[in-house]
């Protein structure tokens, strides 16, 4: 490729980024950061009936919170807008009408109630369904005849007999499609309205784009769009079809999949990492040279290319994002982490919504406390719950551990130590359990199970000292009487 590396990702604005959508733009976007390329976002807005007003903006944002910063798109322009495909009808119908006079393209007049006889009669004598072409040659009066009707006529590309199309995929390899399995397919809607198929060839070369990267169902899209290249005298730009991907049953992923979290903007809710989220994605077909799985943006910018993109479809597993975010959360400055926690406990009613100094340091301390054991923020209300829950639930092992002899002694020392305690921090609490021992004669586990057992219903948990202050002073107490 002789010419600067110019890549795009082209969703339709119906709804939030999806995960597919996701590893398209991502591998767009870091070919062209290793290239010194261009990453272009535009959108294909011309089927109205499933436009939704937000959707811009909502696919922008999935972008920016994965931190794909883009190059051109209908926010900071550039110099091949516009970048919605509804802006560009002058610019399709240029060329629609050059196809129609090169002979390359027809009006066709065919009503759908002709289309579906059409096909009625196909399936009836045991042939292929498909359009016979008869509008192909069409008399002036014919024409005549249906606009005297009132018919308003979509145009179809004329597909040529008895070709042999093929392409070299940056991804597949060598593909080939036979022209007679095509059949004469619609480019514009009799409004006028571009087809996918072709206002695509159009954006793309207008844009100057030469390197395709998109899903592997588009594949059977593509020898339609090399015929319209080759018959606009347009050079045809290279491609990369991706595989699949599918869920952890290996079986194709789809929007209805509950089994899976499909939307961008539904990590970001949950508070998993940007980072983590763009570093999982990567690694959804596409393999690194050697074992490493942990790569910063900046390393896989350094290391990405479709040479090492699989032909064959990438499994989704849930577990493995979960441990790869929990990696990065254990890394993530203990603020950031306290930052995407807060939401998810004011949502439960946990926390207020406004804390004070000593609020800030508590939620600061709970979340501290739970930092290596989280795979996203939101689980934070789960694994902080027994410190908000008035009752305790203690499960079996804890109530095996507080029916041992010397458990009264302990719970009793303890509770004494708390009651006269002046001061109930993190710091000072070693001291009260460091008497308890002394009075008592228990240690290590006797001493430390049993205490964890009848405070928080548990026989193993993360630091005991830091659970006892953020249960607080009267909350222990109470709870330690209530056992005795």
């Amino acid at each position: 490729m002789n010419q600067p590396l110019r890549v795009r990702y082209a969703p339709s604005p119906t709804g939030h980024l999806h995960i597919g959508g996701a590893r398209t733009a991502l591998f767009d976007y870091l070919l062209a950061r290793r290239h010194g390329g261009a990453f272009v976002v535009r959108f294909e807005d011309t089927d109205q009936t499933r436009h939704k007003e937000s959707g811009i903006e909502d696919q922008l944002n999935g972008l920016r919170w994965l931190g794909l910063e883009w190059d051109e798109s209908v926010d900071i322009g550039g110099p091949y807008g516009p970048y919605r495909q509804m802006e560009r009808l002058d610019i399709y119908q240029t060329h629609l009408n050059q196809l129609l006079q090169s002979g390359h393209a027809y009006p066709c007049y065919c009503s759908e109630a002709d289309l579906e006889q059409e096909r009625a009669e196909q399936e009836a004598r045991g042939e292929m369904g498909g359009y016979s072409g008869k509008c192909r040659h069409l008399t002036p009066e014919q024409i005549a005849a249906f606009e005297a009707e009132g018919r308003k006529p979509s145009t179809r590309f004329l597909v040529p007999a008895d070709r042999i199309i093929g392409f070299e995929d940056k991804v597949r390899e060598h593909v080939e499609f036979e022209s007679n399995g095509i059949g004469d397919f619609i480019i514009a809607r009799p409004d006028g309205i571009p087809t996918y198929n072709f206002a695509v060839i159009v954006d793309d070369h207008m844009m100057k784009i030469n390197l395709v990267i998109r899903g592997e169902e588009h594949l059977s899209n593509t020898p339609r769009q090399i015929l319209m290249y080759e018959a606009l005298g347009m050079p045809v730009p290279e491609f990369a079809h991706l595989a699949l991907i599918l869920n952890q049953d290996r079986k194709k992923m789809s929007k209805r999949d509950e089994s899976i979290i499909q939307f961008i903007e539904q990590y970001r809710e949950l508070g998993y990492l940007p980072e983590a989220v763009v570093n999982f994605i990567a690694l959804l077909g596409w393999s690194p040279g050697g074992e490493e799985e942990m790569f910063t943006k900046e390393e896989l910018i350094a290391q990405f290319d479709l040479d090492r993109v699989s032909k064959s479809p990438a499994v989704f597993d849930m577990d493995k994002l979960n441990w790869m975010n929990n990696a990065y959360l254990k890394k993530a400055p203990l603020s950031r982490v306290v930052e995407l926690c807060v939401p998810h406990l004011q949502k439960a009613g946990y926390i207020e919504p406004q804390l004070d100094e000593a609020g800030q340091a508590w939620v600061t301390a709970l979340v501290g406390l739970n930092q290596e054991r989280m795979r996203f923020a939101a689980e934070i209300v789960e694994l902080s719950g027994i410190f908000f829950k008035e009752e305790l639930v203690i499960d079996e092992e804890a109530a095996a551990v507080l029916k041992e002899e010397h458990v009264p002694a302990v719970l009793t020392s303890f509770l004494g130590q708390v009651e006269q305690a002046e001061s109930f921090t993190v710091e000072a609490i070693p001291a009260l359990l460091k008497q308890v021992q002394k009075d008592t004669g228990y240690k290590g586990k006797q001493l430390f199970m049993s205490i964890r057992s009848a405070l928080t219903g548990q026989v193993h948990g993360p630091d005991l000292n830091v659970s006892l202050y953020l249960l607080g002073k009267e909350k222990v107490a109470s709870r330690l009487r209530n056992l005795l």
